[in-house]
């Protein structure tokens, strides 16, 4: 059985398995040869070049495992008969940590005071703080559950929304009401259609003057207009791991505008999330080979 995968050290942890050949891309080189062979194919981080031209030739494939949780990216070109299944739980950790330190960073201005030093001067003055906070996290899944660990201790109250309420979870339909009440709203919903823009001007405008947005879901969740709109007018803030467009072009006014801190998509890009995601490659491929059932199988809607 051929499997595509996209590093070296994926590679190492499948190919002594039974019948097993592993094939290396990483999406930076040209296509190998033989794409209707692959049985399985594990995609790299980023999405490839030319995805739908791809799938289109990989008429043996049967399992589609990606190392993200989100699959967006190949819900719409996925051929029929070929199971998709995401890496939801491997990257909680991260994201979770650096949301936390993202939140930390921007109250506590912390970017400001690096710009202070680099000039050699001595700015003292209050800051905000996280600690009695309210933390409003919108799509509260398994990484949502591992940040309100991390935020135990901190002293803020979490509110939690999901798109379906259930017991100790808002639903998304109770949003509007709750949102004038945050002093931070964390964004880790997934990206789908219906959540495409979500943050409007609209949300933004409903938030509490002076809190802090801070996505680390997908870019195109948030209107970027609009957060830069807000942004201008100082009234508040945003931590941003993701944006639309990506990467973000070098003359963006995203970059320039007051109260944004931004980092390039890395929240997931951590020694702990690729020890968790190789764990995870081969458990699932050892499952798929003895023909049980697989983990985090993408059905309906997500």
């Amino acid at each position: 059985m051929k499997i595509w995968v996209p590093s070296k050290a994926a590679a190492d942890v499948l190919c002594d398995l039974p019948e097993v050949e592993c094939v290396v891309y990483d999406g930076t080189e040209p296509v190998p040869e033989g794409a209707g062979e692959a049985e399985v194919w594990i995609p790299p981080l980023m999405p490839v070049a030319d995805l739908p031209g791809l799938l289109s030739r990989m008429t043996g494939l049967r399992l589609l495992q990606t190392v993200t949780a989100g699959v967006d990216a190949y819900r719409p070109h996925l051929p029929e008969g070929v199971t998709l299944c995401n890496a939801r739980g491997v990257h909680d950790a991260g994201t979770a940590e650096w949301v936390v330190g993202a939140m930390i960073s921007v109250l506590r201005e912390f970017p400001g005071f690096v710009r202070a030093q680099l000039r050699g001067e001595w700015t003292y003055h209050h800051t905000g703080v996280l600690a009695d906070s309210t933390v409003l996290v919108v799509g509260y899944g398994s990484i949502g559950e591992a940040l309100e660990r991390r935020l135990d201790g901190f002293e803020v109250d979490v509110v939690r929304v999901a798109r379906t309420a259930r017991p100790g979870v808002h639903g998304l339909d109770e949003l509007p009401a709750l949102l004038p009440e945050a002093d931070v709203v964390v964004l880790l919903v997934p990206s789908t259609p219906e959540t495409t823009g979500m943050v409007d001007a609209g949300f933004l405008a409903a938030m509490k003057d002076g809190a802090l947005l801070v996505n680390a879901a997908r870019g195109p969740v948030v209107d970027t207009d609009a957060l830069v709109a807000e942004l201008r007018g100082g009234r508040i803030l945003a931590a941003l791991d993701v944006t639309a467009p990506e990467p973000l072009p070098e003359d963006h006014p995203l970059w320039t505008a007051p109260g944004a801190f931004i980092t390039p998509h890395v929240a997931g890009s951590n020694p702990a999330s690729v020890r968790r995601t190789l764990k995870l490659l081969r458990s699932q491929l050892l499952r798929y080979l003895a023909g049980e059932p697989l983990k985090n199988v993408i059905t309906g809607s997500y």
